[in-house]
């Protein structure tokens, strides 16, 4: 559908030299579980081990209050004066801010009165959430956004397709970085016997309206359905779907596990930018369907029999039974944390002299 170089083809530029101090400013941390959360702890990781100082600061240090709509995400109150010594202390030679909430603001505002470059990245199409949680048009919230963005250096994102929507919407200086998956964790055995006629259809995720679950779990489709995850629409999830399996958060060998033990994984997001979970469930073997938007398009581009893409989510899941396991696990290996973090790092503006 559009033009891009995989992860295991992108030339990577002359990556900075070891020992640099990086900063990472971001409103989405632990003990939050998310693709975000995911992918910032595992790149931190893979900087370290290249030698890197990475200094990771969330709203775990700061006084917090529930973000409206959803109680389990926690924003910073009043960060600024707090978040700048932490900066200051820390003497960053790369500074990255990861999202547009309070920490993100607080680090803008800094890096623009101290004339330091950073980079941001587009995680999240708040958007389109806001618009399917409160109705707000998203042409407010993409002007927003775009404000937040301009004094940046390079603003990561994580396809090819989230790219050209993004420049269709008056963003510039964007740069390409994508994702990785653990394979030693996320693998097809073994395999979790989950005890319900089969074949079993799993969604894996938050729990929440912007996932579009309901368009999942109306389907009319053979065996059983599975949801695993938590989130603010699971109550009313489980009252209006009570021949589903809700199987709760699962975490580690136990995720990989219900990846595997599925038949077909379903991805009916419409406003993901990425879905780890994709990677996750194809190194786990198991084939995908989904609606051919921005992350199944890229993440499955260039392959065949590992999935399904289709408008008819129905046909895309009956079409992915046919899927080749071991083709699935092959794909998943394409995208390693390496590469994503090198990716990362040379899309970072140091400071100069």
């Amino acid at each position: 559908m559009f033009d891009s170089l995989k992860p295991s083809e992108a030339a990577l530029p002359v990556a900075m030299p070891a020992g640099q101090r990086i900063l990472i400013v971001t409103d989405a941390w632990e003990p939050q579980v998310n693709g975000v959360v995911r992918t910032l702890r595992t790149v931190a990781q893979e900087l370290r081990t290249m030698g890197h100082v990475v200094e990771v600061i969330g709203p775990d240090r700061f006084r917090t209050v529930p973000c409206p709509t959803y109680s389990s995400i926690r924003l910073a109150v009043l960060p600024r004066r707090r978040l700048d010594r932490l900066i200051d202390a820390f003497r960053p030679e790369a500074l990255h801010i990861s999202t547009e909430g309070p920490l993100g603001l607080s680090a803008r505002s800094w890096a623009l009165r101290n004339s330091m470059p950073f980079s941001t990245a587009f995680h999240t199409r708040f958007p389109e959430y806001l618009q399917a949680r409160i109705g707000l048009p998203p042409s407010i919230p993409y002007a927003l956004l775009r404000h937040f963005h301009r004094p940046s250096s390079g603003l990561m994102v994580a396809t090819a397709s989230l790219q050209h929507d993004l420049e269709g919407h008056g963003f510039r200086n964007l740069r390409r970085w994508s994702r990785g998956v653990e394979l030693d964790l996320f693998r097809p055995e073994p395999r979790r016997d989950w005890g319900l006629p089969g074949p079993v259809f799993l969604y894996v995720g938050r729990v929440a309206v912007e996932k579009n679950i309901g368009a999942f779990l109306a389907l009319d489709l053979p065996g059983s359905k599975v949801v695993v995850g938590d989130g603010p629409q699971l109550a009313a999830l489980r009252q209006r779907y009570p021949d589903v399996h809700f199987a709760g958060v699962l975490h580690g060998a136990d995720l990989a596990r219900a990846y595997a033990g599925a038949d077909v994984f379903v991805f009916p997001s419409l406003t993901d930018t990425f879905g780890l979970v994709l990677l996750e469930a194809l190194a786990c073997g198991t084939p995908v369907a989904a609606f051919p938007v921005t992350g199944p398009v890229d993440v499955l581009e260039g392959a065949a029999n590992i999935g399904a893409l289709d408008h008819d989510l129905r046909a895309a899941c009956l079409r992915a039974l046919q899927g080749d396991r071991v083709a699935c696990r092959m794909h998943a290996e394409r995208f390693s944390w390496q590469a994503c973090a090198e990716r990362f790092l040379a899309n970072l503006t140091p400071v100069q002299g």
